[in-house]
């Protein structure tokens, strides 16, 4: 890769650490109901939405109350969002008249977009009404996003307060995330996107003229395209910044109505982690210790950047079986080099890495070229960045509190080591506190092996894979990966919309999303009960260089042994055939 390329790199991740304090300590005030500037503006709309829904604002929740009503609330979006998909042929703003959608896919979906995972089974364009793309979709592209909010502020009060059983109140801060972070920064993207060429219109799908007319699969003549339309824009803001990654087309961010110049592509990549990075920032204020959010975000970069290269040297070294053919994939003024092979040529391989791995590393799932045609190193960063968790950035909120589970086992491990009840932020970590932090680790892990175990025995399993041997496998390991926890991208190579798929990985998010969530809120229920413990001479230090290095190794180690075999049938066999 050249020098530019890696520029770009760079100055993407110069313009998000620059972003996070401004915007987490916006979303800080937010959160402590403190001015935030928008107040004057959607104050009296917030407390509007208050009366219409009766809640009342002043009146918080201990941790099993928060999770009940967080349950409830996103069990009736799925529902909803189902009944939309089943219904959609008789609804309005269907203009090409498509039918119902399949039983086995409306829930699929149903339970991919209330999970924040939206894994698509389905192509967009040719599957989903304009009213299902935006009242059922878009819709729950910002409420399960504000819910993972949610679910972390309430954590985050478990770890600031003392001695009381309250955690918040999840309507209040379901609207706040919704009202005051993801509206305004989606409506200003959506605008952006729009002048730069993303399609928003409620009109017809255009139809032009083929000036060399031709024949279809089935010999009849095809004289004319049909060019899919539709509000895109507003989507695809929320799909990026909520990290929910549901494309509005089949190709999702390859699209070129979708993300069709580098402008686009640069402030789609830039709002895939801005808001989850940002978060740790507002984790440090609320907890009145800057110096703790800083040192989690570090701990995720010092992750992702490496990361990055390996990604990017995978894939700029290109297929090694080319040499033997004698094709020269060198880069030079007249091609990109190494392995362009389904990457959009607009981008480039630095671009198409970078979004790899930041979609990967959040649990956003958008793409801008086919994973499935990375080399198997290039493939294997951004499947791995999966398995670690979702942890490295990852989902807005979700990413955080799912950081946070990985920090208690740390601080554990570090009491180990010094012989003493481990600290975090002056709270004793005690075996209540292991044992949801370990459901919390461990739940996801269980559903991705599971899951593929019973994908590669089973006949409707195999039956979607269309490359055999170890690419199929890599496929049916990815796409479990990608469902248990709640990624959304693909091997696209598996064909997956079927009733077997569709029900395993859909009940694959479901674990993935509530399992953690409802640990960790308990924890936050505990924590918020402890009174606060004073530092001594044994207490480790969780804002320095020797706790971010903990951390990275407690998240490495675990991802390490729970993938490594599977890793090493899927992806790393793929390159050593390629090598030999």
């Amino acid at each position: 890769m050249n020098a530019l390329g890696w520029f770009q790199i760079l100055l993407y991740l110069a313009v998000l650490v620059a972003l996070v304090k401004p915007l987490g300590g916006y979303m800080a005030r937010v959160y402590q109901g403190e001015p935030c500037g928008l107040d004057r503006v959607l104050g009296p709309v917030e407390r509007i939405l208050y009366r219409l829904c009766g809640v009342k604002s002043g009146v918080e929740s201990d941790w099993k109350q928060y999770t009940l009503a967080m349950l409830a609330f996103n069990l009736l979006g799925l529902v909803v969002v189902y009944a939309l998909q089943r219904f959609q042929s008789v609804l309005p703003l269907n203009p090409e008249h498509l039918g119902a959608v399949s039983p086995d896919s409306s829930f699929n979906t149903a339970v991919s977009f209330a999970t924040n995972t939206n894994w698509q089974g389905y192509g967009g364009e040719s599957t989903m009404s304009y009213l299902t793309q935006m009242l059922a979709l878009t819709v729950q592209n910002f409420v399960s996003a504000a819910t993972g909010m949610a679910v972390l502020v309430a954590i985050i009060r478990g770890f600031a307060r003392k001695s009381v059983e309250a955690i918040g109140n999840f309507w209040v801060d379901l609207v706040r995330s919704t009202l005051y972070v993801l509206l305004p920064l989606s409506f200003v993207l959506a605008v952006v996107l729009a002048s730069q060429g993303v399609v928003q219109t409620f009109g017809s799908y255009a139809h032009a003229k083929l000036v060399d007319p031709g024949v279809d699969a089935d010999g009849k003549p095809v004289a004319e395209q049909v060019i899919a339309l539709g509000p895109a824009a507003s989507q695809i803001a929320i799909k990026q910044l909520g990290t929910n990654g549901g494309g509005f087309f089949n190709v999702n961010s390859a699209h070129p109505l979708e993300n069709p110049t580098p402008t686009s592509n640069f402030l789609e990549l830039l709002s895939i982690l801005v808001i989850s990075a940002a978060l740790c920032f507002t984790f440090g204020r609320m907890v009145r210790d800057t110096r703790q959010g800083w040192a989690l975000l570090a701990a995720m970069l010092v992750l992702f950047v490496p990361l990055v290269v390996a990604t990017a040297a995978a894939e700029h070294s290109g297929n090694p079986m080319f040499a033997t053919l004698g094709v020269d994939a060198k880069t030079s003024d007249l091609q990109a080099g190494g392995n362009m092979e389904g990457k959009e040529v607009r981008f480039g391989i630095a671009n198409s890495v970078l979004w790899a791995d930041a979609t990967t590393a959040a649990s956003n799932g958008s793409v801008n070229a086919m994973h499935d045609s990375f080399t198997p190193l290039g493939g294997l960063v951004p499947m791995w960045l999966i398995q670690l968790g979702e942890v490295v950035f990852g989902g807005v909120g979700s990413g955080l509190y799912g950081m946070l589970a990985f920090a208690i086992v740390a601080v554990f491990v570090a009491g180990l080591m010094v012989g003493r009840t481990p600290e975090y932020l002056g709270k004793k970590i005690e075996a209540f506190e292991m044992k949801m932090a370990s459901i919390a680790i461990l739940g996801p892990c269980i559903a991705v092996l599971f899951g593929a175990a019973v994908a590669v025995v089973a006949d409707a399993g195999k039956a979607g894979v269309a490359n055999p041997g170890s690419h199929g496998f890599s496929e049916i390991l990815y796409a479990f990966s990608s469902c248990g926890n709640n990624n959304g991208s693909a091997f696209a190579g598996l064909s997956a919309n079927t009733p077997f798929y569709n029900l395993a990985l859909g009940l694959a998010m479901l674990i993935a999303r509530y399992v953690p969530a409802v640990a960790m809120l308990a924890i936050a229920g505990s924590l918020a009960r402890k009174k606060l413990v004073p530092e001594g001479p044994g207490t480790l230090p969780t804002h320095g260089p020797l706790f971010v290095a903990l951390l990275v190794g407690v998240v490495l180690l675990v991802g390490a042994l729970t993938f490594l075999p599977g890793l090493a049938l899927g992806p790393i066999v793929e390159h050593l055939q390629m090598t030999r």
